[in-house]
This record gives structure tokens, C-alpha cells and sequence, in this order.
């Protein structure tokens, strides 16, 4: 049990054998619970646990993708009969409600062991703002940990929870990420609920995730962004976009022309990783910052500290011991701003927006560094604010536009410190983000958080399915590769499994179809015998899913069809009355291997 890092290694465990995995539940809380650690500023009580377990008992574990799996939450994100202090003992409350996203994972099965600590009313990209302790880095005790998420990081990098929730405003949850060697996934805003946080930027927020792996980060959202999805009750400030769970294979990358840092080593890193882009066969081109760097700067520069004060200024006005100096100087000048300027703050982030667009009709997502530097706590001390300003290069603007992002590592420089890049798409890519860290993080082969250990093969490998997707079976021209594919890429459809039908099926190619496309028909027992067909099982996303089959002509049609593991998904059926005069194929067993034995007999002849 000991050995137990990432959400799959728990669950499996748990699934195991029930029993030895809630006696290492109670044994790591209690490991937890000997104190002195600044990443904590709340362990779950030995009540609190039990009061899970007993929960826990209750659910099928088979239906529940994180049963038995630790987390962590930031301590801005209320959980029911848990302190919620967002790092300031003078705001501290008990809440009477539990955080819908929170409430979604303990339903799959994950167990709460305690809440992490922050920059101060998530004020921060360094770590260091708290009454309750500066986090250090992971790698450096000298170095910051990010923030505002510096403790979610902590205790993830350092295996202590399997994954842990974090906040992300201004970078809040990637900055910790690229700092200490871990995947950071910041939904796009309104994608999962934030109904329960205290707020940064109402307008803005979003629960991030921070993770060791990619599939871990898959298996963790598909829950955030299903079960958790906004109520009918919670303000929308954004609607965002309808889900897309692929990105192109041939994958168009854009880079920051002249791109700021402050160390050299991160520079030198980040030629690296654009060097690296060559060898995964994506193409890349440079474009513009200037007007995301506009952006950037109104979010701290501009009306939107005028909503951080409306959440937190009472209470810093108020004062006391706990107030963090940093924190009110920058919230407090939330108070100059009028209603005009909040309006002209809104017009100008539009007109910068139209300014972007250009660059989303280039490249597919956008490469950039998490951060320019990775300052030491005595860096921070010495000039503050233009240290933290520095952190939000690259992350500030991304919300501000309801794009989507990750952060992902890339390696450590020579002094041995992380660094990391992140990807930035269109909202609505979130899943794609996550299929992409997958395939980022098996080419690297880089170790896990504080180096816990290697990277397995199930670390990249993604099981999990996308939350509001159906799944779909092709089995003739909608093939990768073949004329129609095109027809799911433009949908955001992903390629879940190359798999086969149950043995009960005959092929047929049909006659008179532009472009050829076979016929697939179910067989009853005692007529001719079945076979097994190769198809591929796509997740498309359900909002696509009606504009696809309004395409598909006639004879063919959406049914069921039943797979080779006796499961049953949509997929492509033929009308029995084409047959008449088609050419039985089965014996191919596929269309693909049709196609390609029929132009192989042809070049032969």
C-alpha cells in the first residue's frame, strides 16, 4: 500500500481489497496529522475520516472511478463541517455546504484528507503570501512554490494525495504546477462548477487540478466536469463553449515571437522544447504576444482588482495579524476603481480579443512557457509584487479570454530545478488538453513530482471516458484515414478504441456509393454464420452528435451494435435491401483490410 501514488494505483488497491486500503487511508491521515508541514493548514480529524470510510462503504466501488483514491482541496473551496480560512484566520468560517465539485468527487469515491495552503484570498503566483507559512519548492528549499495553489502542488509533487484541487484566476494553478514537476489542467471558465469557492475573480475563476499524470488528470476531470457541471442556481459568467475532445494530429503549435524571461536557464529550456515539437511531427510558427500581453496587464493593471475587493475588502479594511501586507496592498486597490472604468476594462478586453483571433485560425493550440523564472523566497522578499508580475507572463490573459490550458513538464535545468511549458487552446478543449499532456508526457518519459519514481505505461494511457459524450462505431469511410474521416474531426470526436464488433456480423461493400462505403448487418443465429468486423469506437461530443447523424444517407443508419467484450455502442448499420447485389466482404474482416487487399490485387494485375 505504501507504494501507492496515482489515482489508478489507489483505486486498484481499493478495489483489492477494501479493507488494507481504509487502513492506509487512516495510516497516511495520521502521518499527515503529526503537523509542521506549511503545505497543510487543515487535516481531516480521525471523525471526519471514519465519517468517510463509512460513506465509502456504501457505494459499489465498480461504479466509482475514484473509490477509495486521497485528495486534497485548496482552502478557498468549502467543504461542509470544515473551516474554510482562503488563508486569513480574520475571514475564517465553518461551512455548511459542501463545494459542488468537492461533493462530485467523494461521490465517485475519493477521500478528503485535508486542506492545503494558499496565497491569501488566492492573491499570489509565489507561494509565500500566508499567515500560515511560505510553501517551499519541492525540488529547493529556495526557492517558491508557486502559487496561489502552492500547497495543492506540494503535497501532490510529494505523493502525500493522489491528486488535489487548486484555483486558478491568474495562473494560480499552473504556476505551482511548472514549479514542481506536475500536470496542471485550468478548465475553460464555466466548464466546471465553481458554486462553493470563495471567490479571487468571480467573473474569472475556475477549480483547476494539479495531478502526476495525464490519465490521472483525465480520470479526475471527466468527474469535475460531469457530476460537477454548474447548477441551474450558480451565477454563469461564462457559457462556455461546447466540448471538443481532439485536437488535429498534425497539430499546428504557435510559439511567442521573442519571449520574455528572466533567467537564461529557462530560456535555454524553452528553445529546447521548441526544438523538441520537431520530433513529435507537429509543425509551429511564431505569433504575436503584444495583444495577450495587453490583456495580461489589465487583470491586475485595470477594474478587475475592483472584484477581488468586492469579495475580500471588508475584511481587509477590518485589519488584523493575519492580513497579509502584499495581499491588502493589492486588493486594497481594488477601491479606486469606478463602474466606468469597470465597463471601459470590459471593451477594451473585447477589442484585444478580436485582436487574437487571427492567431486561433494559424495554430491549433499555442506553446508557451509556464512561467519566465523560477524566483528564490529571498527574490520574492526583496521586490514582491514585480516578482509575482513576472510570474503571470504567460498566464494572466488566458481567462480573461475563456481559453483553455495545461501545464506540463518538460525537464529540469542544469541546477536541477523544473521547468515546464504550457499549452493554451479555444475553450472547450479541456479533454484534448489532457489526451495531449498524455502523449507530452509519454514521449519525455520524465519522473513523476519530486521524483517518486518513473513513469509507468499506464501513467499516459487514458481510460477514462470524456463527461457528455456518446460513443460512436464506425466501420467503412468514417475510418482514420478514410474520405469521411473529416466528418468526426470536425466535431471534436476522439478516437476512444480500434476494436471489433461481436462475432455476429456480415460486411457488405455496397454498390453505387460516392464515396465506397460498406454495409454492416447483424446476423440471427441459425442463418450464415457471423463474424468478427475491425471497427473504431469514437467519443463524440453529444452536442455534435445530432448534426452528424442528420449527414448519413440512406441506406445506411444509426443502431446498436454489439462489440466483442458484449458491451453495446451507436454505430453504423445498413438497411437489409442495399445488399441485393453487394459483394459479401466479411471474409476481409474489415473494410480497411478490403480496401487496401483490393488496391494491392490491382497494382499486382
Amino acid at each position: 500500500m505504501s507504494t501507492m501514488l496515482t489515482v489508478s494505483e489507489w483505486r486498484a488497491a481499493a478495489l483489492a481489497d477494501r479493507e488494507s486500503a481504509a487502513a492506509a487511508l487512516r495510516t497516511r491521515r495520521q502521518l499527515l496529522a503529526q503537523g509542521g508541514d506549511p503545505a497543510w493548514i487543515c487535516i481531516a480529524s480521525e471523525e471526519q475520516l471514519e465519517d468517510q470510510l463509512a460513506r465509502l462503504a456504501q457505494l459499489d466501488p465498480v461504479a466509482c472511478p475514484l473509490y477509495g483514491v486521497p485528495f486534497a482541496v485548496k482552502d478557498n473551496i468549502d467543504v461542509s463541517g470544515w473551516t474554510t480560512t482562503a488563508a486569513c484566520p480574520e475571514f475564517a468560517n465553518v461551512a455548511n455546504k459542501t463545494a459542488q465539485v468537492v461533493n462530485a468527487l467523494m461521490a465517485a469515491g475519493a477521500v478528503l484528507l485535508g486542506k492545503t495552503n494558499l496565497d491569501q484570498f488566492a492573491t499570489g503566483l509565489v507561494g509565500t503570501r500566508s499567515p500560515y507559512g511560505a510553501v517551499p519548492n519541492t525540488f529547493s528549499t529556495a526557492h517558491v512554490s508557486g502559487g496561489s495553489s502552492s500547497g495543492s502542488a506540494s503535497v501532490v509533487a510529494r505523493g502525500l494525495v493522489a491528486f488535489a484541487l487548486g484555483t486558478d484566476t491568474a495562473g494560480s494553478g499552473r504556476v505551482p504546477a511548472g514549479f514542481n514537476n506536475l500536470i496542471g489542467l485550468k478548465p475553460t471558465p464555466g466548464a466546471v462548477s465553481t458554486a462553493g469557492v470563495v471567490p479571487a475573480c468571480r467573473s474569472l475563476d475556475c477549480v483547476s487540478l494539479l495531478t502526476l499524470t495525464a490519465a490521472d488528470a483525465a480520470a479526475v476531470y471527466a468527474v469535475m466536469a460531469g457530476a460537477g457541471a454548474p447548477g441551474a442556481e450558480e451565477p454563469r459568467f461564462h457559457q462556455p463553449p461546447p466540448p471538443r475532445f481532439a485536437l488535429p494530429a498534425a497539430l499546428r503549435v504557435g510559439l511567442p515571437r521573442e519571449p520574455f524571461f528572466v533567467s537564461g536557464a529557462y530560456r535555454s529550456m524553452f528553445e529546447r522544447a521548441c526544438r523538441h515539437l520537431d520530433g513529435l511531427g507537429w509543425t509551429h510558427g511564431d505569433f504575436d504576444l503584444a495583444p495577450f500581453t495587453a490583456v495580461a496587464e489589465l487583470l491586475y493593471q485595470g477594474p478587475w482588482t475592483a472584484e477581488r475587493y468586492a469579495v475580500a475588502g471588508a475584511c481587509i479594511e477590518r485589519g488584523g495579524a493575519g492580513i497579509d501586507a502584499t495581499v491588502a496592498q493589492v486588493i486594497g486597490a481594488g477601491r479606486g476603481y469606478s463602474a466606468v472604468d469597470a465597463f471601459n476594462g470590459l471593451y477594451r478586453v473585447r477589442e484585444l480579443q478580436a485582436m487574437t483571433q487571427a492567431v486561433w485560425s494559424r495554430f491549433d493550440v499555442l506553446m508557451v512557457p509556464t512561467a519566465p523564472n523560477l524566483p528564490t523566497l529571498a527574490d520574492v522578499a526583496a521586490a514582491p509584487i514585480v516578482r509575482n508580475s513576472e510570474l503571470g507572463t504567460y498566464t494572466n490573459f488566458v481567462n480573461l479570454l475563456g481559453l483553455s490550458a495545461v501545464a506540463l513538464p518538460f525537464g529540469f535545468t542544469p541546477e536541477g530545478l523544473p521547468f515546464g511549458v504550457t499549452f493554451i487552446a479555444r475553450g472547450g478543449y479541456d479533454w484534448a488538453l489532457a489526451e495531449l499532456a498524455a502523449q507530452w508526457q509519454q514521449r519525455l518519459q520524465l519522473p513523476l513530482g519530486a521524483k517518486l519514481r518513473g513513469l509507468a505505461e499506464a501513467d499516459a494511457v487514458i481510460t477514462a471516458t470524456p463527461p457528455a459524450s456518446l460513443p460512436l462505431a464506425v466501420v467503412g469511410a468514417h475510418l482514420s484515414g478514410m474520405p469521411l474521416h473529416h466528418q468526426l474531426t470536425e466535431r471534436g470526436a476522439r478516437l476512444r478504441a480500434a476494436t471489433f464488433t461481436a462475432p455476429h456480423y456480415r460486411l457488405h461493400a455496397l454498390k453505387n456509393t460516392q464515396p465506397a462505403k460498406p454495409g454492416l448487418v447483424r446476423v440471427s443465429q441459425g442463418a450464415m454464420q457471423g463474424a468478427a468486423i475491425a471497427v473504431e469506437v469514437y467519443d463524440m461530443p453529444m452536442d455534435t452528435f445530432g448534426s452528424f447523424l442528420a449527414g448519413i444517407a440512406p441506406p445506411l443508419g444509426l443502431g446498436s451494435i454489439e462489440l466483442g467484450d458484449g458491451s453495446w455502442v451507436n454505430g453504423f448499420i445498413c438497411e437489409p435491401r442495399a445488399l441485393d447485389g453487394a459483394e459479401d466482404i466479411t471474409a476481409w474482416g474489415g473494410w480497411r483490410s478490403y480496401i487496401d487487399g483490393r488496391s494491392r490485387q490491382r497494382v499486382a494485375s
